[in-house]
C-alpha cells in the first residue's frame, strides 16, 4: 500500500495579508455552497485513486482554516474517513492564526479529529505585525500556543518571518528566542520573499518600502540554523526545524516525492508522473464541480527528466538522496557525471556524501540554490 497526502485548501480569510500570494477572499458567501462541492470533489476523486492508497496525512491549508467553525472541519474529515484508507496514526493539520481562535474553539478542533496545530504567528515583535497587517498581538500569540498545549495538542507548530525591513539581527534573535520558550515541537522560518501580484510587492515597486539584501538575508539565515541548532531543533528541510520525532509527515510527502491528493479552490495534485491543479475562483470551483465534479484547470505529464530534476531538488532540500531509493527509479548517469562537484562539495563541508546518502550540511543548505544550480 503507498502512502499519500491530502491537502485541503480552505480559501476564507478576515483579511488579506500584505505578503501572502496564496489565494484567499475575505468574504463568507459561499461557506456551505464551498463544503458541498469540496465533499463532491473528495468522493470524486476516492473513485479514481482510492485503491491501495494509504492516507498518512491530512493538512487544513489556506486562507485561514480556523475561521470555520470546528463541525465544519470534521464534516470534511468523515468525509475523507468514509472516502479514503485514512491511517490510523494519520498526521492532521490545521493551520490558524492567533485571533481567530480560543482555548475552548481549539478544544473543539481536537475533538473534530486535529492531532496538529501549525500557528501563523510570523513574528513576535509588535511594529513588525503591525507592518504585515497581522490581525493578532504578540501576546496573543503566546497564549494561543499555551493555549494549544494545554488542551492536549503535543504537536504544536510555529511560522516565522525573517530579513523583514529595518529588521535587524537583535529583533530576529529576540522572536528565536521567543519562540523555544514555548511548547512547540516544530519551527518553520521563512524568508520574506516579494511575491507577484501581492501588496507587498507594490510597496517595494513604488519605492514605499526598501528590502534588505541577499548578504543580510544569508547571515539572518545562518544565525536561525545555529540557533535552533544549539536548542535542540534539527534541521530537515532549508526552512524547517523540528525536535527530534517531530518533523511534519506532510511537507515530507512532498520533499520525498510522494503522491498527494488537493482539493478546493486552486489546490494541486501529483500522482505519479502527472500533476494538476484547480481553479482559483470559489465560484469558478463550485460551478465546476456541480457540473464535472471536478474543478480541473490545467495538467502537465511530467517527462522522466523533469521527474528527475523534481526528486533531486526536493531530496537536497530536505532530509537527503536516499541512493537505493533514487536507483530504482532513475539511471545512474547524472551520478557519475556529477561525483567530482559532490566530492569537492563535501571537501569543503557542503554535503555529506557516502554509499548511501547525499546530505547537504547546514553550510551547504544556505547555498542549496546555487549548488543545485550548478548540478541540474
Amino acid at each position: 500500500m503507498s502512502n499519500s497526502a491530502i491537502y485541503i485548501h480552505i480559501p476564507f480569510c478576515d483579511h488579506k495579508c500584505i505578503y501572502c500570494d496564496f489565494y484567499s477572499i475575505i468574504t463568507t458567501d459561499n461557506i456551505q455552497s464551498f463544503l458541498s462541492a469540496l465533499k463532491k470533489e473528495i468522493i470524486y476523486y476516492s473513485s479514481l485513486y482510492n485503491s491501495d492508497r494509504n492516507i498518512s496525512s491530512v493538512f487544513f491549508g489556506g486562507g485561514t482554516p480556523s475561521l470555520m467553525e470546528p463541525d465544519y472541519i470534521a464534516e470534511i474529515l468523515n468525509c475523507i474517513e468514509d472516502n479514503f484508507s485514512l491511517d490510523n496514526n494519520a498526521e492532521i493539520t490545521l493551520e490558524t492564526n492567533p485571533g481567530t481562535v480560543d482555548i475552548k474553539r481549539l478544544k473543539a478542533f481536537k475533538i473534530a479529529g486535529i492531532n496538529r496545530i501549525s500557528i501563523g504567528i510570523q513574528s513576535f515583535n509588535e511594529d513588525e505585525l503591525k507592518f504585515l497587517t497581522r490581525i493578532h498581538d504578540s501576546q496573543t500569540a503566546i497564549k494561543t500556543v499555551e493555549d494549544a498545549a494545554i488542551i492536549g495538542f503535543e504537536n504544536i507548530s510555529i511560522d516565522l518571518i525573517f530579513n523583514l525591513p529595518n529588521q535587524t539581527k537583535e529583533i530576529w534573535k529576540r522572536n528565536l528566542q521567543t519562540a523555544i520558550t514555548l511548547p512547540i515541537k516544530h519551527l518553520s522560518a521563512y524568508s520574506l520573499i516579494l511575491e507577484k501580484g501581492t501588496i507587498l510587492n507594490k510597496m517595494v515597486l513604488d519605492g514605499k518600502v526598501t528590502i534588505q539584501d541577499e548578504d543580510y538575508d544569508a547571515d539572518l539565515y545562518e544565525t536561525t540554523i545555529d540557533f535552533l541548532s544549539s536548542k535542540g531543533f534539527i534541521q530537515y528541510e532549508v526552512s524547517n526545524f523540528a525536535k527530534p520525532g517531530y518533523e511534519c509527515l506532510h511537507n515530507n510527502a512532498y520533499w520525498h516525492y510522494r503522491d498527494y491528493l488537493g482539493f478546493g479552490p486552486s489546490a494541486h495534485s501529483f500522482i505519479q508522473n502527472k500533476r494538476w491543479w484547480n481553479f482559483s475562483s470559489l465560484k469558478k470551483y463550485i460551478s465546476e464541480i456541480s457540473q464535472k465534479n471536478h474543478a480541473l484547470m490545467n495538467f502537465e505529464i511530467l517527462s522522466n527528466d523533469q521527474q528527475h530534476e523534481e526528486y533531486v531538488m526536493l531530496a537536497l532540500r530536505s532530509s537527503g538522496l536516499n541512493l537505493q531509493e533514487y536507483n530504482k527509479r532513475f539511471s545512474d548517469e547524472w551520478l557519475t557525471r556529477n561525483y567530482q562537484y559532490l566530492e569537492n562539495l563535501q571537501k569543503e563541508n557542503y554535503l555529506k556524501l557516502d554509499h548511501s546518502n547525499i546530505k547537504l550540511t547546514s553550510k551547504g543548505y544556505a547555498v542549496c540554490d546555487e549548488i543545485l544550480k550548478n548540478i541540474l
